[in-house]
């Protein structure tokens, strides 16, 4: 039962009160990592280190000193965020065998309260993705594809098709942290959201993703894909535990400059009773090509819910939208580019054994070290940072990036509070089918409703709605005013109270062979 429950209403009241262990906690949390690690959701699982930590905790208790509500949590971090002692890969071949010297400000906080890091999760490589397809570690393969639910919904094309094919995504670039909160094997895991990476995958695995806004949560020690809009993020099962998590890491980072100067103080969320103050905006722009029209229908019920509850819903514009995904493609490329930089074979990583000079051992390392997409998209940033194209490109996505972030200043003076918007197009893809597109394409199609938020620095949240007809978690995504966290937390739980988002149900799992990854691309135990 603690596995199903809230952080601070039941899991920690029943770590404090002694109904459960941590060490119990984290043993069954690993043996759940094991009996569904054909999931590969996890790189690396830090099985002594999370033991040894959790008997810690469990002393803690046993002196009645408890270091906060996270003490002798199970949590999971994605895998490019700098753990010291433990591997951090970005899941390339450029940072395999790479152990950090150093915590990422972000999981220090959370070690610093008492957590219990129970492993590394898998991404896209170097979170260059959204389906969690592309990493060299192998493809996350999305719970609700062995879920109760779904298999009752999926017919096979075939008597011949087994349900080895008929597996689905998990989103991405975080599809590893939210395959991991979605299946029970930790209680909230960090995933990084630079266009939507957090965002996307929680949608389709059916949990919470918070994008905080820029500058709450520090980035010391996330390796960057672009600096001006990456975001540590927050995977949970419920809008209260993401509100627990964000009290944990939020705040003024000396490491990061970007980080705020003011303190940040936790909150509570309270139980909104009345939404008769409230002005929600449904962007018309964000009716998308390429929405599904069962999203339409119940990001249309969702508008009505609110009304009916006595809220004021007015449709608003962001007349830049349209631009959003070219200029994110243009400024996304061109820091793409710069921080790859670093990675040449020299410092750390992966170095080749070419010899011949200094000039061919970089080429060989990155052209080894790196996959068609990171190397596609270093390319095109270096077109669009070419002395030529600067202007034309780098310059005017800039520009074009002021007038997006003014459409949401503009509908927030409004009197607008929070916006109400769809997170993906589409439920999650079958693997097969999703493969079918190139990485660029998909994450084109994928990142349009979530990219803006990025470019604009804005608070953003998916929150689970609905089952799909194929009996897939459809999410819904509520972009607040900078800073305003409590603000849009405490809508996100209202508007979660009232779907009631059904519970997976996993008993396939149990039946299913474990053995499915049996080859290399199967998390690590070490």
């Amino acid at each position: 039962a603690a596995l199903n429950g809230g952080l601070r209403s039941q899991v920690s009241a029943a770590l404090k009160e002694g109904r459960v262990a941590p060490t119990e906690l984290c043993q069954r949390c690993l043996a759940l990592i094991k009996s569904t690690n054909f999931l590969n959701a996890y790189i690396t699982v830090a099985e002594e280190t999370a033991l040894k930590q959790a008997e810690e905790s469990e002393e803690r208790y046993r002196r009645g000193q408890p270091l906060g509500i996270l003490d002798g949590i199970p949590i999971a971090v994605k895998d490019n965020f700098n753990t010291a002692g433990i591997e951090t890969t970005c899941a390339s071949n450029m940072l395999k065998g790479y152990i950090s010297p150093y915590n990422a400000t972000v999981v220090q906080k959370l070690l610093d309260q008492g957590a219990v890091l129970l492993g590394k999760t898998n991404l896209d490589e170097f979170a260059m993705g959204s389906g969690s397809t592309d990493g060299v570690f192998g493809p996350v393969r999305n719970p609700w594809s062995y879920s109760k639910q779904y298999k009752e919904k999926s017919v096979p094309k075939s008597h011949s098709e087994d349900e080895e094919s008929n597996w689905v995504i998990t989103g991405g670039s975080s599809g590893g942290s939210a395959a991991a909160v979605s299946s029970f094997t930790c209680f909230a895991a960090l995933g990084s959201d630079t266009g939507g990476s957090t965002r996307n995958p929680a949608a389709h695995c059916g949990v919470v993703g918070l994008k905080p806004t820029y500058g709450l949560i520090s980035r010391h020690g996330l390796i960057p894909l672009v600096n001006s809009m990456d975001v540590p993020g927050i995977l949970t099962r419920c809008v209260d535990d993401a509100a627990v998590l964000l009290g944990s890491l939020a705040g003024h980072d000396p490491k990061d400059s970007t980080t705020i100067q003011d303190d940040f103080k936790p909150f509570e969320l309270p139980n909104l009773t009345d939404v008769s103050k409230l002005s929600i905006g449904i962007p018309k722009e964000y009716h998308a090509p390429g929405l599904s029209s069962e999203i339409l229908a119940l990001w249309s019920k969702a508008a009505d819910l609110f009304k009916k509850a006595g809220a004021k819903v007015v449709e608003v514009s962001l007349p830049h939208t349209r631009y959003s995904i070219v200029c994110y493609h243009v400024l996304c490329t061109a820091e793409v580019a710069s921080n790859m930089a670093r990675f040449d074979g020299l410092e750390y990583g992966h170095r080749s054994d070419m010899k011949d000079s200094t000039e061919s051992m970089y080429a060989a390392t990155r052209r080894e070290g790196f996959n068609d997409v990171v190397r596609g998209r270093i390319l095109s940033g270096n077109y669009f940072l070419l002395k030529q194209n600067y202007e034309k490109y780098f310059v005017k996505a800039q520009k074009v990036r002021r007038l997006i972030a003014n459409d949401f200043v503009k509908v927030f003076r409004s009197g607008v509070d929070i916006l109400l918007t769809p997170t993906t197009l589409s439920d999650a893809a079958p693997y097969t089918e999703f493969i079918q597109e190139d990485n660029r394409t998909r994450s084109a199609q994928d990142d349009i409703l979530t990219q803006a938020a990025n470019m604009a620095g804005l608070p953003a949240i998916n929150v689970p709605t609905a089952l799909s007809e194929r009996g897939l978690p459809v999410g819904l995504q509520f972009i607040g005013r900078s800073f305003q966290e409590k603000q849009l937390l405490t809508v996100a739980k209202w508007f979660e109270k009232q779907v009631q988002f059904p519970m997976i149900q996993l008993e396939e799992v149990k039946r299913h062979d474990s053995d499915v990854f049996h080859h290399q691309k199967s998390a690590s135990f070490s």
